[in-house]
């Protein structure tokens, strides 16, 4: 929730929609945790997500501006990030959280300390890869059986490429829902055999090519990654 100042900045009747471009989202993976919904209902609920969004903010520049006033800028690392984004009528409909698609799937991660010039990095990490980075950044050693991979050489160098794959899953009935993402493409499988395919220039992943023969290559290849991450999951 936030105090209702913040409310009053977000008048319902001015919230645009959100874009209702974007493949539909399979049965099987679609949780709504409204029933079908008006478009002043939509406006609604978007105008609070702005609300209470923009009051988290305003929290974050408490706590910058307590940085600099105690000046400790010299001596600590700030890492802002979330664990899910959420839906707001995309993909035939789809709100709230819990798929693997870009509007749910991608989050917020920013890092701020000594020796981090502010810069914009475009290479793949994982969430995962935050206790590997920020040990090193630390001078600790990390357990050696860690999955994730440190990221602090794209705080050095944000020009460097990030990670080949990335992958996500979230429960969907008695399955998972698997996503393997590289620099070119998403793939993504779900408990029932639905796929999805999306080049990663389609950033509101409308256009599924799963049951194009001119991408049968590019769905090989990546099958056979989020096979090779199921056989590590296994062992």
């Amino acid at each position: 929730m936030a105090p209702k100042a913040y409310f009053a900045m977000y008048p319902p009747d001015q919230m645009p929609l959100a874009p209702r471009g974007g493949d539909p989202i399979p049965k099987l993976a679609a949780t709504k945790f409204y029933p079908e919904l008006t478009e002043d209902q939509q406006r609604q609920i978007i105008s609070h997500y702005a609300a209470v969004t923009t009051f988290m903010d305003a929290q974050v520049g408490v706590l910058l501006e307590t940085m600099d006033r105690l000046k400790l800028w010299d001596r600590t690392l700030v890492v802002f990030w979330s664990d899910h984004g959420w839906h707001h009528g995309e993909h035939g409909g789809a709100w709230a959280k819990f798929t693997v698609l870009n509007e749910s799937a991608r989050v917020p991660l920013i890092v701020a300390g000594p020796g981090i010039k502010p810069a914009v990095a475009s290479g793949q990490v994982e969430l995962v890869d935050l206790y590997p980075t920020l040990a090193e950044l630390c001078g600790l050693t990390p357990p050696a059986n860690l999955q994730g991979k440190s990221f602090a050489p794209l705080l050095k160098d944000p020009t460097r490429p990030g990670k080949d794959v990335v992958y996500t899953v979230v429960r969907r009935g008695r399955g998972l829902a698997r996503a393997v993402r590289t620099s070119a493409d998403t793939y993504i499988e779900y408990p029932d055999g639905t796929a999805q395919l999306f080049a990663a220039s389609d950033a509101r992943e409308a256009d599924n090519l799963v049951d194009d023969p001119k991408h049968a290559d590019d769905l090989a290849r990546m099958k056979r990654l989020l096979g090779q991450t199921t056989a590590r999951a296994i062992r």
